[in-house]
């Protein structure tokens, strides 16, 4: 007998909650937010619209259906099953916080507050879930398959990502490290840098596009479908030991990119999550190209 699905809502620490942490009561957060020109009540209604559209969501699940929570804090050690069906309420970024930690599992993206956010990947209101969520798991379901980008190391770590992975020094001082084709007969050239970027269409609306637009001949942006992916070189600077000729590129499914590391410690991680990084030492190689796996948005 198989297993009822499990929907598995995401979410994080509004701006409010983490107000109150810090200060202890709703009057001292006011307090503080008023003498620098703010107003907690706009804090606070944002945090009651994503409590609401949280609670709305809930009570659409089907009575049958098993249901978990997730703060955007505890992804990393949340068990996700092949069953689950991903309800992400929050802004786009939060899809983009929890695709590295799935496998193929249906997203749901809802925005609690239209208008404010971009609605890319959080595209649908609390009010369509009853709907979603028996469509998100029925037989050939409608979703948008959306390219990721994958690291390996050569000691078989793997590090996904939706949108980029940056590769480079804590802190984003000085990064230094070889970089060409993953290629064996390839010797790469040895570069000093702010790191290198490597990231997917569904990315290339945000950090991957900024430095896009100061390359006056840098490939064309993929779309978040295509199966490519472009990377560049941040700030390289030569010198008698350290090369800038490449500095940026594209990338197609069978291609990959090898970063071989000549620092003490470089890391690598996706999506802005600092904390879920990849640790990389002298000597060390990672991979990176489209992964295997694409997050697999519905509607």
């Amino acid at each position: 007998m198989s297993l009822a699905p499990r929907a598995v809502l995401v979410h994080r620490t509004s701006e409010y909650e983490e107000l109150l942490a810090r200060h202890g009561t709703h009057g001292q957060a006011d307090f503080f937010l008023s003498s620098r020109g703010r107003s907690i009540r706009e804090v606070a209604e944002r945090h009651h619209r994503a409590l609401r559209a949280l609670a709305d969501v809930a009570a659409a699940v089907p009575p049958q259906w098993r249901q978990a929570r997730v703060e955007r804090a505890d992804l990393d050690r949340f068990l996700f099953a092949a069953e689950d069906a991903i309800v992400v309420v929050g802004q786009d970024g939060l899809v983009a916080n929890a695709a590295k930690y799935l496998a193929g599992q249906p997203v749901i993206g809802i925005d609690p507050e239209p208008g404010r956010n971009a609605g890319v990947l959080v595209r649908h209101r609390s009010s369509a879930a009853a709907a979603l969520l028996p469509a998100a798991v029925a037989r050939g379901c409608a979703v948008e398959e959306l390219t990721m980008v994958e690291a390996r190391t050569d000691d078989r770590q793997r590090l996904l990502a939706l949108n980029e992975i940056y590769l480079g020094a804590p802190g984003h001082q000085t990064a230094r490290y070889r970089i060409g084709p993953d290629d064996p007969a390839a010797t790469g050239e040895a570069q000093a840098s702010s790191g290198v970027l490597v990231g997917t269409g569904t990315g290339a609306t945000g950090w991957l596009r900024s430095l896009w637009e100061q390359r006056a001949a840098a490939p064309a942006l993929p779309a978040p479908a295509d199966a490519r992916l472009v990377w560049f070189v941040r700030e390289a600077w030569p010198s008698p030991v350290t090369g800038t000729s490449l500095v940026d590129g594209e990338l197609g499914r069978s291609q990959r990119l090898r970063v071989t590391v000549e620092s003490d410690r470089l890391v690598a991680f996706g999506d802005g999550m600092e904390g879920d990084a990849l640790e990389l030492t002298w000597g060390q190689s990672v991979s990176l190209g489209v992964a295997d796996t694409a997050l697999r948005l519905v509607g």
